[in-house]
């Protein structure tokens, strides 16, 4: 790392952060304190049904996609949907982590990995997870976030390398900047389907996406990296689908972190929502999904 060409911007977002912002000691520090908060909160949910374990991570504005072709937009209608499943009224379930990411300004992270479901009288049942966390002055909360089974079969629950800035940086406080960066996210994620209309999904997911991604894809274990994501679709010319981050767009104050929610649509059939995690290790790069 060439730590000259640092420095200037490092110093240059404390001044202007002033003295109150906390700047994590490194990268792994920041990361690994978000790994054990996803920890923590799967502690704190044993003896807790299933609704009570997952509420009480949520943030107040937390979004996730229903299987209804919606979003659940608010820790409310989160809950009210978990709630809506008579089975998660006596289930409890426990989840660990396999991967993180941070934000250069430690205010934005990523974890997914496995979860556990135990119902009494009934066989465990496994799921897979992938959460976006906000470090709100509570501690970290979920913002984005996402279930989906996984079937019987073998997967690694090792812990993967995380997804690393650089080095962190004291948050940006200009809101003009953050438009920016959401601006640009979202124009990426348009071009991304605008592609697939050119190539093809198979030749757009590799091209957009990073070779440490990880896609839920619909067997035991995720799908990991952007040629394996991108061949798990036909070598068709072109896309059936279109999509757009039409639904909210949400970047770390430092431009290198951020998650799209949209609505992927085909001719003839009803929506459905999704959402996608997107970094880049500096502004400079390209945007590159990382996980969805």
């Amino acid at each position: 790392m060439n730590y000259r060409l640092w420095m200037p911007i490092y110093c240059a977002a404390l001044a202007i952060a002033g003295p109150a912002q906390a700047v994590a000691a490194s990268p792994e520090v920041a990361v690994e304190d978000l790994l054990d908060a996803d920890r923590q909160f799967s502690s704190d949910a044993a003896g807790v049904n299933i609704v009570d374990g997952i509420a009480a991570m949520l943030a107040p504005d937390a979004i996730s996609p229903t299987p209804f072709g919606t979003f659940a937009k608010g820790k409310t209608e989160i809950v009210a949907l978990l709630r809506a499943n008579p089975n998660n009224a006596t289930a409890t379930a426990e989840w660990a982590p396999v991967r993180g990411g941070i934000s250069a300004d430690g205010q934005q992270g990523f974890t997914y990995g496995f979860q556990i479901i135990h119902d009494a009288g009934k066989p465990d049942r496994r799921a897979k997870y992938l959460a976006y966390w906000v470090k709100r002055p509570e501690g970290w909360r979920v913002f984005g976030y996402k279930r989906a089974g996984s079937p019987p079969g073998s997967v690694s629950t090792t812990v993967r390398p995380p997804a690393l800035p650089p080095v962190m940086i004291p948050p940006r406080p200009s809101a003009t900047l953050q438009q920016k960066y959401a601006d640009d996210l979202a124009a990426r994620e348009s071009a991304f389907s605008a592609r697939a209309q050119e190539v093809g999904l198979r030749h757009a997911f590799i091209e957009f996406g990073s070779s440490d991604a990880m896609n839920f894809g619909g067997g035991s274990d995720f799908t990991f990296g952007n040629v394996n994501i991108g061949n798990g679709f036909p070598p068709d010319p072109t896309s059936p689908l279109t999509w757009a981050a039409d639904e909210a767009v949400k970047t770390s104050s430092t431009g290198d972190l951020g998650i799209t929610f949209g609505f992927i649509r085909q001719t003839g059939q009803p929506a459905f929502p999704f959402f996608t995690v997107w970094r880049r290790a500096r502004t400079s790069d390209r945007w590159l999904y990382v996980a969805e």
